[in-house]
């Protein structure tokens, strides 16, 4: 009866949005869902700066905090030479951000539960540090893949291996957001679900019966919170590694 009663991947299911022309256009509702976070990152940013004052208000001082700790985050990481790249790192911490938490209310879609966003977020990144490697040193970039210190009969060894790790950067950083936000979705429905059912099954009984499930959905809620806010900054954060690298070469 739970297995037939709880569609726990039904969250994700891809549905074509916009009426006709939406269909026309194969307009998903993970588009809206992008769409619709980059129109509110842009109006929280143009009404929270638009006041411009010494004391700022709630809004202000969120905008003002958010735009401190990526900063930080920045420099931190990369050096001084991170502020070149901060709009980038910004732009990918407030959109991932934002897409992990609309995903957490009714009807919204998590569209950073979605391989192929993530992917596609993860190959822009690699690909972006890679280029600025390039920019930075030309071919000298290809010493990145070569260990200092190394004695050079294990060369032929580590370097394959250096270049696999480099690689797989994309993937790692992809299937992260994307395991993460799917498997706090889903443990989160089923337990949503599992107490409808015992209240349905038990009658009056099953409301004292469901409290430990409504309690365990409640701290599922406050971890999924904290797993959003996570996920963005792990990768904001690694985002500012990969460049730091590709600055730096070490």
């Amino acid at each position: 009866m739970a297995a037939e009663s709880i569609d726990a991947l039904g969250q994700f299911r891809l549905t074509t949005g916009l009426g006709p022309i939406g269909r026309a256009l194969n307009f998903t509702n993970s588009n809206e869902a992008m769409l619709g976070a980059a129109i509110v990152i842009v109006g929280i940013f143009a009404l929270g700066l638009k006041p411009r004052a010494l004391v700022p208000g709630r809004m202000q001082s969120l905008v003002e905090l958010l735009y401190e700790f990526v900063r930080n985050m920045c420099v931190d990481t990369i050096g001084e030479e991170g502020l070149r790249y901060f709009p980038l790192v910004f732009t990918l911490f407030a959109f991932i951000l934002l897409g992990n938490l609309i995903g957490l209310f009714p009807y919204f879609f998590a569209f950073t539960s979605h391989i192929a966003v993530t992917l596609a977020l993860a190959l822009f990144v690699f690909v972006f540090s890679t280029g600025v490697g390039f920019y930075t040193h030309g071919f000298r970039f290809f010493k990145f893949f070569v260990p200092e210190g190394v004695p050079g009969w294990l060369l032929p060894l580590l370097v394959p291996i250096e270049i696999i790790s480099y690689l797989s950067r994309p993937v790692s950083l992809s299937v992260r957001l994307f395991a993460n936000m799917t498997a706090g979705h889903v443990m989160w429905e089923v337990f949503a679900g599992f107490m409808l059912l015992l209240t349905a099954s038990l009658g009056i009984y099953g409301a004292f019966a469901s409290v430990v499930p409504l309690g365990l959905n409640v701290a599922l809620a406050a971890l999924e919170l904290l797993v959003a806010g996570l996920q963005a900054y792990v990768f904001a954060i690694l985002t500012c590694l990969y460049l730091h690298d590709a600055v730096h070469m070490h």
